[in-house]
């Protein structure tokens, strides 16, 4: 599949990576990667899925689209690449996106022609996605150094992060139940008679 977004490599060993977050809030040197030949083959197999559909295509920073996807084991995938100690933090002069077999260019240079385009500057593009809304820092994970140990992300924030995924999809859920309601009534089954033992 030709020109896919999300898509890199890293610079020195020229390994894959699937790049999450193209910039930091606060950051905007630093990018958020997925090392592809780290994962085992479900999780590489589920992840690369995701970045050719649509959803992962569509998706201003994948990470996005990471947060809507399960796992064959029903982990919701970002989180799920948290825990395991699969997201690096990187320079983004160290990744080179590479969206098609002919193209490649440093990730900090897209950056910043994309900041250029939308007339802003790139810190500016960690806090507003394409619809003009601003995302709050907290919503970024918090990630290793690729150059240090790990650094584990605790059940606090996890536990927040699963309980805001877990709003939105009730939402979500309630949302095209009344959507199937209004095309197609569900016909409410009758209250069972109780019957007392003689």
């Amino acid at each position: 599949m030709s020109n896919l977004k999300h898509v890199g490599r890293m610079t020195g060993n020229q390994r894959k990576v699937i790049v999450a977050y193209r910039v930091l809030p606060g950051d905007p040197d630093h990018c958020l990667v997925v090392q592809t030949e780290n994962l085992d083959a479900e999780m590489h197999d589920s992840l690369i899925k995701l970045v050719e559909s649509n959803a992962g295509q569509t998706a201003y920073e994948f990470a996005e689209a990471m947060t809507r996807s399960r796992l064959s084991d029903g982990r919701i995938m970002l989180a799920a690449l948290h825990t395991t100690g699969k997201l690096t933090k990187m320079p983004t002069t160290s990744i080179e996106m590479i969206p098609n077999q002919q193209t490649s260019i440093l990730l900090s240079e897209l950056n910043k022609n994309i900041a250029e385009n939308k007339g802003v500057t790139v810190n500016d593009l960690a806090l507003a996605n394409e619809s003009g809304q601003t995302t709050p820092a907290k919503t970024t994970p918090v990630v290793e150094e690729a150059t240090t140990s790990p650094e584990v992300l605790d059940d606090a924030a996890i536990a927040k992060n699963l309980r805001s995924q877990a709003d939105a999809m009730f939402k979500e859920a309630q949302r095209l139940r009344k959507e199937a309601d209004e095309l197609s009534p569900s016909k409410k089954k009758p209250a069972k008679k109780t019957t007392e033992s003689v």
